[in-house]
């Protein structure tokens, strides 16, 4: 029997437009039963998802972190499994998970029905997928444009992060973990990871997974701007932790302070503020993953 899919694919993506058609057949190919439904923007996913509950299998969802993002709450709420085509600049989430980017293969993935149960990040209200965080990446966010994004692929997080660096200034924060005595910080960013990848392929840390029910924190305390530029390299890999004037902190609940309220980006977008509680909400969402991924616990649709 085919499987139903609703196919909602942001056509603002990075490869949104040029790449529909061939996903579109692709998909069909692959014997899966398609109700598409363009979208002009990601705040049309989560009324779609609803609507559609009862009349589909699973989501496939094309787009990158943001739109993914702007999907998630749907999810949790339907349960119904979500493929993902990794239309985006960065698709950390695709990286997180092996889903490579080339299209025909994350198609044949979505049809293989292997689905793993992840975990989710939750800040405020709202659930995310990779990395909620607070300073020197909410500048970088307010920089990154869909202009310089199309136009320079992840390249454009590096040009954005360089352009906002040096004006970067430490800003002070309370940190609770598990309602333990808190932790006052003077930092220039704070990340609190579920996933492993964000910000176009940096690590939270070298063994974060996004299965470990627990939530990796880093801080960077750092006196000089130009202290970030030795931290770059390792972030690719998650060593940073390991480096001077990086505090790393884990824990299943979070809680962070500030003087006033700062802005909070989640999987790319600013959607909260602190003060703000962070959760794990273990297996919260069902996601088509490859046969091979190492540590997958998987299953058929009707498992």
């Amino acid at each position: 029997m085919k499987q139903r899919a609703l196919l909602l694919v942001n056509r603002h993506a990075r490869h949104g437009q040029q790449r529909i058609a061939a996903a579109i057949e692709q998909l069909q190919q692959l014997d899966l039963e398609l109700l598409e439904k363009p979208i002009e923007h990601p705040r049309q996913l989560p009324e779609l998802i609803r609507y559609y509950r009862h009349q589909v299998d699973l989501v496939i969802i094309g787009g990158g972190d943001g739109t993914l993002n702007a999907a998630v709450d749907a999810l949790v709420e339907t349960r119904l499994p979500l493929g993902i085509l990794p239309l985006g600049t960065a698709n950390d989430l695709a990286r997180t998970l092996e889903i490579p980017n080339s299209l025909p293969e994350a198609c044949e993935i979505i049809a293989s029905q292997k689905v793993r149960w992840i975990d989710l990040g939750w800040v405020n209200g709202k659930h995310f997928f990779n990395v909620a965080s607070l300073g020197l990446s909410v500048q970088i966010a307010q920089k990154l444009t869909k202009e310089s994004k199309r136009r320079w692929g992840v390249l454009a997080y590096a040009m954005a992060a360089i352009q906002v660096l040096w004006q970067s200034r430490p800003f002070r924060a309370e940190i609770r973990i598990n309602n333990q005595d808190a932790i006052r910080v003077k930092t220039v960013q704070i990340a609190v990871g579920n996933g492993r990848y964000y910000g176009g392929g940096m690590a939270v840390t070298h063994d974060a997974a996004i299965d470990d029910r627990r939530l990796d924190l880093y801080s960077l305390e750092l006196r000089h701007w130009w202290q970030m530029i030795r931290l770059l390299p390792a972030m690719r890999q998650g060593r940073h932790t390991a480096l001077p004037g990086v505090r790393t902190l884990h824990g299943q609940k979070i809680r962070i302070s500030t003087r006033k309220p700062r802005p909070i980006n989640t999987d790319g977008e600013i959607t909260a503020y602190t003060p703000a509680e962070f959760r794990v909400i273990p297996q919260a969402v069902a996601v088509l993953v490859p046969e091979e991924e190492r540590g997958v616990r998987s299953k058929g649709f009707s498992g």
